[in-house]
């Protein structure tokens, strides 16, 4: 179950900071600017995959054992 939060997390991880770098630099990767019901939210929705990505990470560090 750790490891399958952990996955999700660096998933999260990598679309927020894909989709700030869009915003910011015109590189055209990442799943964020691709959603059309996003438009307009592309930076809230990142910072909040980013968010996401970090309460990912603390639920799969609490779920380790010892």
């Amino acid at each position: 179950m750790g490891q399958l939060l952990e996955a999700a997390g660096f998933l999260a991880l990598v679309q927020g900071v894909a989709g700030l770098v869009h915003e910011f630099t015109d590189l055209h990767w990442g799943l964020v600017q691709r959603l059309g019901v996003l438009d307009g939210h592309e930076v809230y929705a990142s910072v909040a995959l980013l968010v996401l990505a970090f309460a990912l990470f603390a639920a799969s560090e609490s779920r380790k054992p010892g």
